[in-house]
Parts: C-alpha cells; sequence; structure tokens
C-alpha cells in the first residue's frame, strides 16, 4: 500500500494527487496539549481547549529512473516538473481567485474574497486519513537530465493536523478529522481489551 496526499480546490471534486513512489522510512508525529483558556486555578490542570495540536513530518523521495527507462514521454521531456508542482501547489491559492481579487482590486471593490489553499488529506493507510495543512516543503534536487529538469529529489514535507478547532462543520475535514478521531479511541478500546486478555492469559 502506498502513502499519498489527496488535494481538493473544493467546490471541484477532482482531487490533485501525490502517491509516494516510495513510502517514507520514517513519519515523526509531534503533539503539543492545548491549555484551556483562564484554566490556571486548582482543579483545572486537567482541562483542555480541544485535541492537541499535532505536525507531522516526513521526507519523500522521488525517482524518475523507471519511468526514463520506459520511455515515458512525460518524464523525458519535463523530468520531476509536475510531481514537484503538485507538491507546491498544496502551498498556493487557486490562480483564479488569485485574479479575480487582483481584478477587484484595480477596480475599487470593497470586499477581496479569501484565497484558500486547497484542502488537503494524509492517506496513511487505512487506519490514518487526516486533513492537513503544508506548514512547509523543503525541496533538494539530486540529479538532472541534459535539459537540466529534475530527475531525483528529497521533500521534506511538515504538516499541521487539522482538528475540529480550525474547522467549520460545514468543511469536508471535519468530518474526515471526526472519523479519524473516533477511530483512535475505538484502537486505544481495542489495546485495553488486548492488555487485559494477556494479563488475565494462564502461563504457557
Amino acid at each position: 500500500m502506498k502513502g499519498a496526499l489527496v488535494a481538493y480546490a473544493l467546490p471541484a471534486l477532482v482531487p490533485r494527487l501525490v502517491v509516494f513512489q516510495y513510502n517514507p522510512e520514517t513519519l515523526t508525529r509531534s503533539l503539543s496539549p492545548r491549555a484551556a483558556e483562564g484554566a490556571s486555578g486548582r482543579g483545572d490542570a486537567l482541562q483542555a481547549d480541544g485535541p492537541p495540536e499535532e505536525t507531522i513530518t516526513m521526507a519523500v523521495e522521488i525517482d524518475a529512473a523507471d519511468q526514463l527507462e520506459k520511455g515515458d514521454a512525460l518524464a523525458v521531456s519535463v523530468g520531476l516538473h509536475p510531481a514537484l508542482a503538485t507538491l507546491e501547489s498544496l502551498l498556493y491559492p487557486q490562480t483564479a481567485r488569485v485574479l479575480a481579487n487582483q481584478a477587484l482590486s484595480l477596480a475599487g471593490g470593497a470586499f477581496i474574497g479569501g484565497e484558500p489553499v486547497p484542502l488537503a488529506l494524509l492517506v496513511w493507510g487505512p487506519a490514518r486519513v487526516l486533513p492537513v495543512r503544508m506548514q512547509s516543503v523543503s525541496i533538494t534536487e539530486q540529479a538532472f537530465d541534459v535539459n537540466l529538469n529534475p530527475i531525483l529529489a528529497k521533500a521534506d514535507l511538515s504538516m499541521q493536523v487539522l482538528t475540529y478547532r480550525e474547522l467549520d462543520i460545514t468543511s469536508p475535514a471535519y468530518w474526515v478529522y471526526m472519523a479519524s478521531f473516533i477511530q483512535k479511541e475505538v484502537m486505544a478500546a481495542l489495546n485495553l481489551v488486548d492488555v487485559a486478555v494477556r494479563v488475565t492469559a494462564p502461563p504457557l
């Protein structure tokens, strides 16, 4: 099974896909609790303002060797540019929205619309599908063809998991997160059952 990033520029339902050619060897998750606002008195130590803030980092290897060996026309002509552009586009708003705002600004419009970035889902196996916002993409291009198109690269990705604290209830991402939240509780319950079985099992 391959890990992937699936991005939607809503309301369009056709996703941009970044399927990992090679699954990263490691995935680092960092969780920080959110203290409840004003929770400083006695008895407030266990109060929280929602789920923890979670950051996920990983390094993704991208290699055009297989495509070049098979004579893939796109890889031969532009190398890894399409794959890298798809990754980078997770940080960019849509061009149409940017141009519309520029036109409104030049026309003296009083209301300039926001410029949202795509909704991205990190898919890491059936047990982990999370809405994320890309915090940073650091790309190291390691090899090039004769036209200086990159054919080997490493992308270091840092993503913030979006929770019900950051998402509107009308967003599909809200329900994706809630499904993951419930699944985490189910997994914790399964662990409790497994521990109980192992503790109470008679010795061999």
